[in-house]
């Protein structure tokens, strides 16, 4: 069970062979004042994934958060044109660190949390570059205003760490705490084991 919206979450896992259903938690996402982007991150696919393990009767829930931090900013997903205009301004031409965490609850119990950083340094982008990918649509849902996986990658001059997990889920992480809870990806199409 996935305990997310995210579209991109959910073609990840697919990609990986993991046959899940989604139900989304309603947790509303709001940071504490003394929380850093790990500890917001980890609490929130806690309280996601404890959500949905609760109201529904599935032997694992996967909850997940991403947040972006810029020079101590947390950027979560624009509130509007301007907002996302201003993260994507401050990411210009700057590194930030994409901060990732995932949950895994059964019975309305947690069995492992962990977050996992990326870097990711933008290029100088234009002000033409910035309205377009506004106009696009794209940077609503997403924090930080950009996607790895849309336009937004054209921006990105730089990873250090985990594409995936910049994208919303580090897969290689999360694939390994599914099997030690007995999650093993499906057969693949073309016959490839996941």
């Amino acid at each position: 069970m996935l305990a997310s919206g995210s579209p991109r979450r959910r073609t990840l896992l697919k990609r990986e062979g993991i046959a899940f259903s989604v139900v989304e938690s309603r947790i509303h996402e709001r940071r504490r004042r003394e929380e850093d982007a790990e500890a917001f991150s980890l609490r929130m696919a806690a309280e996601k994934a404890l959500a949905v393990s609760y109201r529904i009767a599935e032997p694992i829930v996967l909850g997940a958060d991403t947040v972006v931090d810029c020079g101590g900013e947390i950027l979560g997903k624009p509130k509007d044109a301007a907002d996302a205009r201003r993260m994507l301004r401050m990411l210009s031409g700057r590194s930030h660190t994409v901060t990732t965490a995932y949950a895994i609850a059964r019975a309305g119990a947690l069995i492992e949390t962990r977050a996992v950083r990326s870097g990711v340094t933008f290029r100088r982008l234009a002000e033409e570059e910035i309205d377009a990918y506004i106009a696009s649509g794209d940077p609503f849902d997403k924090a930080g205003s950009y996607g790895i996986q849309d336009g937004g990658a054209t921006f990105i001059a730089a990873v250090d760490g985990s594409r995936d997990n910049v994208m919303g889920l580090p897969v290689e992480d999360v694939l390994e705490a599914l099997a030690r809870c007995g999650i093993v990806p499906e057969k693949r199409p073309g016959g490839r084991d996941g």
